[in-house]
Parts: C-alpha cells; sequence; structure tokens
C-alpha cells in the first residue's frame, strides 16, 4: 500500500523510516534530504536521454524510454531497498518484519516532483510487500519547507573571540555541558578563513549546506538557547541563509579575550603541519587585503619555515577585520569575557557562567521595570 503524504508529515515519518530518494545521483548530490538513501531510477545519462525524448517527441515516447531503460533494474531495485532496511534500528526491523504477526516494511519515497518516478518505485515496492508512504510534490516541497524553516527565530548566543581564540572548540565544550549548539563550519566543512579548508573534506552544495543545517536547527528545543560560533555571512563558498543571518548579526556576543601568544601557539598546532604550498597558497588569496609588504613578508618567512611569523602577520590583518565587524556595529551587545589561557574547556565554563550572569541581570532589570 501507498499513502501520499504531505511534507510534515514527511519529515515527521522520516525520524523512524528510512527515506529513499529515486532522483538521479546529480540531482541527489547537488542536494538531498539529509539521512536519505539513493536509489536512482535512472542514472544521469539515462535522465537526459527521456528528458529529451520529452522535449523532442512527447510524454509517452519519453515513458516508453524510461520503461526500456528501468525494466532490468527491477530485481536490483528490491535488492537495495532491502540494504537499506538493514541499516535502520533493529528495533524498527523487529517491528516491522514482514513475517509473523506484523505489519509490512515501511520506507518513505521521493522524486524531484512527487510524480512518475516515486510512485512507480512505491509500487513496484508495495508488489514486493513494503508499505511505502511518498512525498506529494516531492523534493520541491522539501526545499521549500527548509526555506520557510529559517523564518524561525532561534534565540541565539555567539562566541565570539579574534582568530586562534579556539572558538569551534569552545563551542563543543559547551555542548558537552548539555547546552544546545549549531556548528556552522562543521556543517559546511570549512573554518571561515582563507586557511579553512586546509584538512577538511570538499564543502556541500549551498543547496545542502542550507538542508543540512535547516535539519540541525529542527532539532532544537526552542524554548532554549542555542549557541553558535561569530561568523561572516560566507563560510567558504556557502553562505547562510539571510533570515538565519539577522538573527545572528542582532544576537548578543560573548567575545572570549586571552594574550595573543597564546593565540598564536593554537594557530601554530592547527595549521603547522600543512606543506608549505598549501599555506603559500592560502596567504595568496589574502593577498590583496593582507598588502603587498605584509604578502611579500610572510612568504619569505614561510620559506625560512618561521611559521610563528607567518601566523602573526597574518593575525595583523584578521585582528583588524575581525574588529571592524563589530566596531561597525558599535559594539552594540558585544561582551568581553577575559582570560588568561587557551583551555576551550576553561574558556567554555568562563563563558557560560558569563551568560548565566547577564541573563539574570536582564532578569532584574525587568523586575525593577515592572516594580
Amino acid at each position: 500500500m501507498n499513502v501520499p503524504i504531505n511534507i510534515e508529515e514527511f519529515i515527521k515519518l522520516a525520524e523512524e523510516f528510512p527515506v529513499i530518494d529515486v532522483r538521479s545521483p546529480a540531482e541527489f548530490l547537488h542536494g538531498h534530504i539529509p539521512g536519505a538513501h539513493n536509489i536512482p531510477l535512472l542514472d544521469n545519462d539515462e535522465r537526459a536521454k527521456v528528458g529529451t525524448a520529452y522535449k523532442q517527441t512527447g510524454r509517452q515516447k519519453a515513458i516508453e524510454i524510461g520503461l526500456e531503460l528501468v525494466g532490468p533494474k527491477l530485481r536490483s531495485f528490491i535488492a537495495q531497498a532491502q540494504e537499506v532496511f538493514k541499516k535502520i534500528p533493529k528495533q524498527v526491523r523487529d517491528d516491522e518484519q514482514e513475517t509473523g504477526n506484523s505489519k509490512p516494511k515501511t520506507v518513505l519515497v521521493h522524486c524531484w516532483r512527487g510524480g512518475m518516478r516515486s510512485a512507480n518505485f512505491a509500487h513496484l515496492l508495495n508488489v514486493y510487500g513494503y508499505k511505502t508512504y511518498t512525498l506529494n510534490k516531492g523534493y520541491k516541497a522539501y526545499r521549500n519547507f527548509v526555506l520557510e524553516s529559517f523564518k524561525n527565530k532561534p534565540d541565539i548566543l555567539i562566541i565570539g573571540g579574534e582568530t586562534g581564540s579556539g572558538k569551534t572548540e569552545i563551542l563543543l565544550n559547551i555542548s558537552k555541558r548539555s547546552h544546545q549548539i549549531v556548528d556552522l563550519e562543521a556543517l559546511a566543512n570549512h573554518k571561515g578563513s582563507a586557511f579553512g579548508s586546509l584538512g577538511e573534506l570538499p564543502q556541500p552544495t549551498q543547496e545542502q549546506f542550507e538542508n543540512n543545517l535547516s535539519h540541525a536547527l529542527s532539532a532544537l528545543d526552542p524554548s532554549r538557547k542555542v549557541w553558535m560560533e561569530d561568523e561572516a555571512r560566507s563560510i567558504g563558498r556557502t553562505q547562510l541563509p539571510n533570515p538565519l543571518w539577522e538573527m545572528m548579526k542582532q544576537a548578543p556576543i560573548l567575545r572570549i579575550r586571552f594574550p595573543k601568544e597564546l593565540r598564536l601557539d593554537r594557530l601554530m598546532n592547527d595549521y603547522g603541519k600543512f606543506s608549505k604550498e598549501e599555506l603559500q597558497n592560502c596567504i595568496l588569496k589574502i593577498g590583496k587585503r593582507l598588502g603587498p609588504q605584509h604578502v611579500k613578508k610572510a612568504l619569505e618567512e614561510l620559506e625560512k619555515g618561521n611559521l610563528r611569523e607567518v601566523a602573526d602577520i597574518t593575525l595583523g590583518y584578521y585582528d583588524k577585520a575581525y574588529n571592524y565587524n563589530h566596531e561597525i556595529r558599535n559594539m552594540k551587545d558585544v561582551f568581553f569575557v577575559e582570560s588568561e589561557t587557551a583551555d576551550a574547556s576553561v574558556n567554555a565554563e568562563k563563558l557560560i557562567s558569563f551568560a548565566g550572569s547577564m541573563l539574570l541581570s536582564k532578569q532584574d532589570n525587568l523586575t525593577t521595570v515592572e516594580k
């Protein structure tokens, strides 16, 4: 049995049952529902062939070609669906066994518009004994859902700090203390600076970044605060959705501050392992902003192996840029939290404590006004 459902129902069921995306591999790579499994009805070339036939000779001929291409794959589709089902939690599998006294296995299926591809794939699974749910209006409905989700207003606290402050590590330590976080750099596979791609996996497409970000935000408790790292709108080649970016610009920034020498130590630890060629390419990316004299000096020191000096030169640019971003908001809601250590665990505690005091102070002010 197949049941067409709307996006809200689909997202809810996807928390329990596997999602099969039957679009082509290229469509899936460009953007997909986080956690979905790709079992393409047509590969990239086959999809192009059917699309060309549709434009040149009409719908009926395109369907005939599609059937010819799909027919030999039917047994493979069932085998792939069975493999997908094996990956879901054992409890769900036990509840969904075909044998004995229980229900058929359940999977969710979608294509691009919720049309023939998902309907035909669902029918095949139904014949084999699966129960299927298909997504009305397909992946397009999911993308609309994602873009609308960014209009929600999480209660954000921003972790600030100049380059080398260990903001990401502080964020992860805050998470360990049962606070909500969204790690934007992890979602973007990029640390944000010209050096941010070093040691990272390839970045997702903009569309997939948005999908992953929406998924992460949807898992949050809206009644609790969520911590994020201070970012530019662009993180590598991905961009934060404008509604979220505007909210982040208005959120309070808790800016950790400790001695520059400790920041240099951290940068040496984080980036000293990369090759001269990799570091040189990163320096050249910010060449115009760094200035020709500083670029020349940095490259000379890099060639000598004086990586600490290279880091010090680049910090001159990054510190100015970071301070400028806070100055243009007139330091509004920017709170400095002083520290003498680069220990991310200690600094996480400092920020949590400061945030608690700040919130209590605001509550006291509210109470005073009410009186």
